[in-house]
């Protein structure tokens, strides 16, 4: 059975009745939600739930994930992990506390994202080489790192250097001048924000469903109240999932000005009609499949996210050598 994200954007309240869910609005219309169908709720409109709901949630393993009006990230619902090992949380902390095994984790995350983001200029004929020739110039003093410090260094110029470059990329009056997230303050930023939160979470839903602990992180720091290695898993599939998705959108001028509200003339963010185009985007390119080169067989771009969680359990076991996710198609 195909499994799904589902997202609610009007006010109104979740509730259990029977043996399935349905969402009430405002009006007091009810639609029917297909329980058996659903992996994560997205909720963006204000919604009230109850312990009942949650429970019967949770017997699902179904996520709720919450947004405000912005459409920025507030907090989540996570079912109870049912995967948690012992041994895996131990191993995981191993290539932690252990300076060079950490570094080997951290490069490799850097080598995917690098990868898919020469991937992304390469497929564009009017980027400028010196673009990409200073990428790979950049590219190439990554194994040369001896610090995370150093290789979060060196990776904030080749984000520099490719973000600049998106400039000749979009064609109808989108600049995109330098990235600000707190708060975004154009529509560039506010797509690639909302893009970004989008990955993160279903990052994090994949993370759950394995035996990795998603607050042990190699390249961004582990810290209280965030989940930091989605953060990292991230890297890789920022570039080959949301970049794409932003730059078809706005050069098929699916995505306009009209698309972006300002709060106080300052932050910019995606209004409804903005949110839900992206949205339809983001399932579309996340429900795409390509065929697998180990495993012989379709795999969609969502589950090419668990397998990368799956690897990265046999490396800290010892069962396999990490190598992250390049994209062959």
């Amino acid at each position: 059975m195909m499994m799904r994200d589902h997202y609610v954007f009007s006010n109104g309240r979740l509730k259990r009745k029977d043996n399935t869910i349905y969402f009430e609005n405002e009006d007091g219309q009810k639609k029917p939600l297909p329980i058996e169908k659903i992996q994560t709720l997205h909720l963006f409109g204000e919604i009230d739930v109850n312990t009942k709901l949650l429970t019967y949630l949770s017997q699902y393993g179904i996520t709720l994930q919450f947004y405000n009006y912005y459409g920025f990230f507030t907090g989540a619902f996570n079912p109870r992990a049912a995967k948690e090992s012992g041994h895996v949380i131990v191993k995981q902390t191993e290539h932690y506390s252990d300076k060079y095994k950490r570094l080997y984790i951290a490069y490799h995350f850097l080598n995917g994202a690098v990868h898919h983001m020469l991937r992304n200029l390469r497929k564009h004929k009017e980027i400028p080489a010196e673009y990409i020739e200073g990428i790979l110039l950049l590219s190439n003093q990554l194994h040369t790192s001896t610090s995370i410090q150093e290789l979060m260094g060196r990776e904030g110029q080749i984000r520099h250097l490719y973000y600049q470059s998106f400039n000749h990329i979009f064609k109808q009056g989108f600049v995109f001048e330098k990235r600000e997230k707190q708060p975004p303050r154009d529509p560039i930023n506010a797509l690639i924000s909302f893009g970004n939160t989008l990955m993160y979470r279903v990052i994090l839903t994949e993370i759950y469903k394995t035996s990795l602990n998603p607050t042990i992180s190699y390249l961004h720091e582990p810290s209280t109240k965030r989940f930091s290695l989605s953060l990292d898993i991230a890297e890789i599939f920022k570039p080959l999932i949301v970049d794409p998705i932003i730059f078809s959108l706005i050069n098929r001028r699916q995505i306009t000005k009209k698309h972006f509200d300002y709060l106080e003339g300052e932050i910019c963010y995606l209004n409804d009609e903005g949110k839900k185009k992206f949205i339809m985007a983001w399932e579309e390119k996340l429900n795409q499949s390509v065929k697998h080169r180990m495993l012989k067989r379709n795999t969609t771009y969502r589950y090419l996210i668990r397998l990368e969680c799956y690897k990265l359990i046999k490396h800290v076991i010892n069962d396999e050598v990490y190598k992250p996710l390049k994209a062959w198609w």
